[in-house]
């Protein structure tokens, strides 16, 4: 059996176990009928044009887990930021791990998506924002929706700075021999607020594994969010990773995503502007060898005056990698006064690396400040000469370069140990040891 017929036929399943009465019911219903018509995108779609999932699908995923596995702390420390405190919802193969856990109900939500649409407190939220920015027409955005259960909910307050970050941490144990999750994410900062929050999904062996994961992101007036994903993931590991951002005046949302591992990585990044004077800010860092596909899918929808977005997304592709960056700013003719930009930077370690990029400006306004571009191109032999002639080893050359080459990325994050994480990574990624940060 294909596996659209297999989830097809699972989804009758899937509405048995689940509450039929839940508001999101009705949802589930449409959200199965779009994909059941729609099926797994491929590569004569425009958007997915440099990304196959022929590869991604030959296996035959498990969609619900035979049997609940605990781990304990010492085993995945290393994949938690561990040296600052911090707020957890971690799953465990898709289900919620209340041992690894450090959720709060006080004075902000910080807890799971099962209770928010279960139980009547959240109903009024849950209606209110709940596939209210995600693509409906979308299909594997859909094929989330249908099978939406768990994930992580955070809902922070008018006025609430959290003190700490969040981490949403999904793990993968590898106890089926194939494994499809699809965890769902909603988060609503309201006025005034400002949160951080980590995203990370992490399978802990070589068994493959298929993450079709949706997160959605509302930030009320003069809200500011700041969200770090980071994937290192093994190489028999998938991501799909779609995330939609809904912005009203005066908020500040960022998002940083770090693409270092994996099998195939596709990062569909959306941003909604419902009013003025909003900044988004997209940066990424992808760096990848072997067989590895990174595919970043951007969009800043601008339909408001006075608003503001940045974007900037770095690449170094190593033996036949493949990266793609598709980046596009669409400006509405009432958009006046925007102000947007738009650079994908790319650097090719080998001759078999492939980068696909393709930045976009479609404007219909008249009062604009709007640029793009794109780079491709190998590190500089006379910047690696010199640092030869200057007794630096070539490999440990090569690494320095390609720091300098990420260091702008890096220094608009705004939690330092997120940001020492990454230059360890990046480190580990080039096979070299150098004693300082960015």
């Amino acid at each position: 059996m294909e596996l659209k017929e297999k989830l097809i036929s699972s989804f009758m399943a899937f509405e048995n176990k689940v509450d039929v009465e839940a508001p999101v019911h009705e949802e589930r219903i449409a959200a199965i009928k779009n994909f059941e018509d729609k099926g797994f995108p491929n590569k004569k779609q425009e958007a997915w044009k440099y990304t196959s999932l022929n590869n991604v699908l030959k296996h035959d995923y498990s969609v619900f887990p035979k049997e609940e596995t605990a781990l304990e702390y010492r085993e995945v420390k290393k994949y938690f930021i561990h040296d600052i405190d911090s707020y957890k919802i971690v799953f465990i193969d898709g289900a919620y791990s209340s041992h690894l856990s450090q959720t709060t109900h006080d004075g902000i939500d910080v807890c799971l998506m099962s209770a928010a649409l279960t139980k009547p407190k959240y109903r009024i939220l849950i209606e209110n924002y709940f596939n209210k920015v995600a693509e409906k027409d979308e299909s594997l955005t859909s094929l989330n929706t249908a099978f939406s259960k768990e994930g992580a909910y955070i809902h922070i307050g008018r006025g609430k700075v959290v003190e700490k970050p969040i981490q949403i941490i999904h793990f993968a144990t590898g106890k089926e021999s194939s494994l499809l999750l699809q965890p769902r994410n909603l988060i609503v900062v309201d006025e005034n607020s400002h949160v951080q929050v980590i995203e990370r999904h992490q399978s802990l062996t070589e068994n493959p594994i298929l993450t079709n994961c949706v997160t959605e992101i509302f930030a009320n007036k003069r809200a500011i969010i700041d969200y770090y994903k980071i994937q290192n993931d093994v190489q028999t590991a998938s991501l799909v990773d779609n995330t939609y951002i809904s912005q009203k005046r005066d908020s500040h949302v960022s998002v940083h995503t770090f693409s270092f591992g994996g099998n195939m990585t596709r990062n569909n990044l959306n941003f909604y502007h419902k009013d003025e004077r909003i900044m988004s800010t997209l940066k990424g860092i992808t760096l990848i060898g072997d067989k590895q596909h990174v595919d970043h899918y951007t969009l800043v929808h601008h339909a408001q005056p006075n608003c503001e977005s940045h974007q900037e997304y770095k690449g170094v592709y190593a033996d036949r990698s493949t990266g793609v960056f598709n980046g596009k700013i669409l400006v509405e003719k009432e958009a006046q006064k925007t102000d947007a930009f738009q650079q994908n930077n790319n650097i090719l370690l080998d001759d078999r690396a492939t980068i696909n990029t393709k930045p976009q400006l479609e404007i219909f306004a008249d009062d604009v400040k709007c640029s793009h571009g794109c780079t491709i191109g190998q590190l500089d032999g006379d910047a690696l000469f010199y640092l030869k002639t200057r007794g630096i080893p070539e490999k440990e050359a090569k690494g320095l370069l390609t720091y300098a080459f990420a260091n702008n990325v890096l220094e608009s994050v705004k939690i330092p140990q997120v940001k020492s994480r990454i230059n360890r990574l990046i480190a580990n990624k080039l096979g070299i040891n150098i004693g300082f940060d960015l």
